[in-house]
C-alpha cells in the first residue's frame, strides 16, 4: 500500500520545497518536529531529549549534527506536520500519525487491542508483534520508523455528566479525532461522535456544542481543557502512544556514523518512555483531581462489557480498513475476553 506517484508530486508541489537536512560547514542540520506538545510539555521533553543525545554524541566529529527543534503548531497543525515529514521538510518527528496517506497508520486506535499495560508493552517494545507492524505500515510511505512512545489508556472527560456504560452514554455528545477508527468506536459506546478540529475543542465544550472530549490520556485533558471538565472517565477503548521516526529519503543519505548515532538515541527516548510512561500518566491523575476534576475507573466487568461491544462492531469494519493480514494478527494477539 505504497504511496502513490500522483500522490507524491502533489505534496511536493504544495510544500514547494526539496529535503530540509543540509551540510554547512561539516555539520549535519536537521529540522525536528511534534504535531502535539508545546515546549515543557512531555511530548516537547522527549523532543529535546532526543535532539541532546544527537548533538552530544556527534559533537566535534566528521558526522557532527545540529537539530533545530519546533513544537506544536509552530510549522502547522497535525497534518501540515506530517505533510512536511513525509516530503523531507521536517526530518525527524514524535507525531501522533495520521491516517491521510495510509488508512493502516489508524491501526493503533483499534479498540480495546490491550485490557493492561503490560500487554500494550509487550507489542510496543522493539521486537513487539504490533512495533513490527507499524515499521512496515511507516516504511510504505517512506518513513524509518524508530519505535512507540507510549502515553496510556484513552478515557473521556465531560462537563456535567459522565457515564461508565453503554446506556449510561446515550445523549452525550462528545469530540473525536476524525480518522477511523475513532468516530465508530465511540458510537459502539453510546456516545454521540462528533469530529471537532482540537484547536476549536475548548469552546465547543465551554459552549455546550460537545459535552466532552473523548480519546486522550488525562494528560491532554487536564492540561488543555481542565477549566471546563467535570470528569474523566478512563474507558481504556485505546492505548495510546506516539511515533518516533524520519523521513527515509533523509535517512538513506546519512553515513552509517549519523544513522547509529539518531537510531540509539531514539531508542534512549523511548527507553525513558517505557519506563516513566505509567507513573507520568499517575502523576497527571492526582493533579487532575487536586484541581477538583473527579477521576472514575469503571469496574473490570464495565470495561469487558465495552470491550465486547465495541470489538463486535467495530472489528468486522477492519479488514477494509487494514487488510486480512493485519487483522488476523490483531484476533491472534489481542487478550481474549
Amino acid at each position: 500500500m505504497k504511496l502513490n506517484t500522483f500522490m507524491k508530486a502533489a505534496a511536493l508541489t504544495t510544500a514547494a520545497i526539496a529535503f530540509s537536512f543540509s551540510a554547512v560547514a561539516g555539520t549535519t542540520k536537521f529540522k525536528m518536529a511534534t504535531d502535539s506538545g508545546a515546549k515543557g510539555s512531555p511530548a516537547g521533553e522527549a523532543l529535546e531529549h532526543w535532539a541532546q543525545i544527537i548533538e552530544s554524541s556527534s559533537r566535534g566529529s566528521e558526522d557532527e549534527m545540529k537539530v533545530d527543534i519546533f513544537y506544536q503548531d509552530e510549522l502547522g497543525d497535525q497534518k501540515e506536520v506530517f505533510d512536511l515529514l513525509v516530503v523531507g521538510e521536517v526530518d525527524l518527528m514524535l507525531n501522533w500519525p495520521l491516517t491521510s496517506y495510509d488508512k493502516r497508520m489508524g491501526l493503533r486506535n483499534t479498540p480495546y487491542l490491550f485490557m493492561d499495560w503490560q500487554q500494550a508493552f509487550d507489542a510496543y517494545k522493539p521486537d513487539g508483534w504490533l512495533n513490527k507492524i507499524n515499521g512496515e505500515v511507516h516504511s510504505d510511505l517512506g518513513i524509518k520508523y524508530f519505535g512507540a512512545w507510549p502515553e496510556g489508556f484513552a478515557g473521556v472527560a465531560s462537563r456535567g455528566k459522565y457515564a461508565t456504560s453503554i446506556d449510561g452514554a446515550k445523549g452525550m455528545k462528545v469530540r473525536v479525532p476524525s480518522n477511523f477508527p475513532n468516530p465508530q468506536t465511540m458510537q459502539a459506546l453510546g456516545y454521540q461522535a462528533t469530529a471537532i478540529t482540537r484547536g476549536e475543542v475548548y469552546t465547543c465544550i465551554q459552549t455546550g456544542v460537545v459535552d466532552g472530549d473523548a480519546g486522550n490520556t488525562i494528560y491532554w485533558d487536564y492540561e488543555y481543557f481542565r477549566d471546563v471538565l467535570d470528569y474523566y472517565v478512563r474507558t481504556k477503548h485505546t492505548f495510546v502512544t506516539g511515533a518516533l521516526s524520519m523521513n527515509m529519503e533523509v535517512w538513506d543519505d546519512l553515513s552509517d556514523n549519523q544513522k547509529k548515532i539518531i537510531a540509539d538515541a531514539a531508542q534512549a527516548v523511548m527507553k525513558k518512555q517505557f519506563t516513566e510512561a505509567k507513573a507520568r500518566d499517575q502523576k497527571y491523575v492526582d493533579q487532575a483531581i487536586a484541581s477538583g476534576m473527579k477521576y472514575i475507573e469503571p469496574t473490570d466487568a464495565e470495561i469487558r462489557a465495552m470491550a465486547k461491544v465495541a470489538r463486535e462492531k467495530v472489528w468486522p469494519l477492519l479488514d477494509e480498513e487494514f487488510g486480512s493480514d493485519i487483522v488476523s494478527k490483531i484476533k491472534e494477539q489481542a487478550p481474549k475476553l
